[in-house]
């Protein structure tokens, strides 16, 4: 049995919020692989919904910026609050917007010196959790939304059509978290991994396959429908699905992306 260690059950309880003698256990059955370890309790029904690791840089600020032909979002990270509005923080978020809207994703890269000597500075990890810039072309809608007062998530939209209905998808997205744009997007690697998972829950022992069969396949479209901006319900009228509300407003989506510093 593989050796686990006190670094390994800790990364493996952030990632999953399972307690830690079951991390333990699932640790050495999968002999240290804090990734196998993950699927293995989410097949014993015992991990909680899965968060992102780099919890120590759960705060910071994500910016837009929106041009007629391009559009940029960038998340940085730090520890905690007070930093997070600090003014040299503020202004380093700015900088690193500039540079990613005006050179692209790279752009930040660009600035790694700078983030290096603020991150001593103010004593804390200060990292570039995301960035992003979309191109736009000739009738083309770019929008945005960050939502206020932490400005610790943040979304950008790139699609055609009627510009109105765009900052309030931008804000469904900021809550609904969709992964995809629409069922087609989703990866069927990704289908039969989750199929897989679900097919081993613990309150699937004992019944039939085709009883098993039908109960996963059921799993698995609710799981695609809150996985899909489409197929989401609209919340701004909950009796319209996304597809539907952007549909007869008269616009089409392109490309979006979410950062959510917290998750």
């Amino acid at each position: 049995m593989a050796e686990v260690t006190a670094a390994q059950v800790k990364e493996l309880r952030e990632a999953t919020g399972a307690a830690m003698m079951d991390c333990k256990r699932a640790l050495e059955e999968t002999g240290g692989d804090v990734e196998a370890a993950v699927k293995y309790l989410r097949e014993k029904g015992i991990a909680q919904a899965a968060k992102r690791s780099g919890r120590e840089t759960t705060e910071g600020k994500v910016a837009i910026e929106i041009g007629d032909d391009k559009a940029a979002m960038v998340a940085i990270g730090c520890e905690t609050e007070p930093v997070s509005n600090n003014e040299e923080f503020l202004i380093y978020v700015q900088r690193v917007l500039d540079a990613v809207y005006q050179h692209g994703e790279q752009g930040a890269a660009e600035l790694e010196d700078e983030r290096v000597e603020l991150s001593a500075k103010l004593g804390e990890n200060i990292v570039v959790r995301g960035a992003v810039r979309f191109e736009g072309e000739e009738q083309s809608v770019l929008s945005g939304y960050v939502h206020p007062p932490a400005n610790k998530i943040g979304v950008l939209i790139h699609g055609t059509g009627n510009p109105d209905i765009a900052r309030q998808l931008a804000m469904h997205i900021s809550f609904a978290a969709p992964l995809y744009l629409t069922r087609d997007d989703v990866p069927e690697a990704e289908i039969n991994a989750e199929r897989e998972i679900l097919l081993k829950q613990p309150d699937l022992e004992g019944k039939p396959d085709e009883v098993k069969q039908k109960m996963v396949e059921g799993r698995i479209q609710k799981w695609l429908s809150e996985g899909v901006l489409a197929e989401q319900e609209w919340i701004h009228d909950s009796s319209k699905k996304v597809g539907q509300a952007v549909k007869e407003a008269g616009f089409e989506v392109s490309e979006f992306r979410r950062f959510a510093l917290a998750e």
